[in-house]
């Protein structure tokens, strides 16, 4: 019997992890999301919410009760200690979410785990091969800006909340330069699934 892969899909924001997990979603391949995981741990009336609004207060609630996430972003992103708070609130929850999602998934041959901070969180360890999506720091930081609207300085301080990409690249088994085109993502995508 073929042992089953666990694929953790990495790498430092706005590096192109959404991109290659679509590549892999197309194939089939079932996907397991961290973000979708972090932001259902803040959905309103849930025990992370809770935590969240007790610690900064009503400033950071939006319509419906919900989390205004671009406001949480500015404190945790702008004071170490809050974003380790945070972090330590959230990543219990997530990894609990992963060891449910991959128990049902057990059977499938092939599953991805995406995972922006996988090693920062120690979820490596439900990986059987790591793969970092990689690009240069430039790169990374026109990409953050363009896509969520930020400034350069939010934008380097969300870049610096992770590790850097050099750091991952050494520990990583897979290693996807996303400096080029699609098209050659998709062709390094290809060749690192029929490993």
């Amino acid at each position: 019997m073929v042992a089953a892969r666990r694929i953790g899909l990495t790498g430092g924001i706005a590096s192109g992890k959404s991109s290659v997990g679509r590549l892999l979603a197309a194939r089939g391949l079932p996907l397991l999301d961290a973000d979708v995981y972090a932001r259902d741990a803040l959905t309103p009336g849930s025990t992370g919410a809770g935590a969240v609004l007790e610690r900064y207060g009503d400033g950071i609630r939006a319509h419906g009760g919900e989390i205004n996430r671009a406001a949480l972003g500015q404190i945790v992103f702008g004071d170490n200690a809050e974003r380790r708070w945070l972090e330590q609130l959230l990543h219990p929850i997530v990894r609990a979410c992963f060891d449910a999602k991959l128990q049902a998934l057990a059977a499938e041959p092939v599953v991805v785990l995406v995972v922006p901070l996988l090693f920062e969180a120690g979820l490596e360890t439900l990986c059987s091969e790591v793969w970092l999506v990689d690009c240069n720091e430039t790169q990374q930081l026109q990409r953050l800006m363009a896509r969520d609207g930020l400034g350069e300085a939010d934008a380097r301080a969300r870049i610096a909340a992770q590790w850097p990409l050099a750091r991952k690249r050494q520990l990583a088994d897979v290693v996807l330069n996303n400096r080029g085109g699609p098209d050659q993502l998709a062709a390094q995508v290809e060749q690192a699934l029929s490993r």
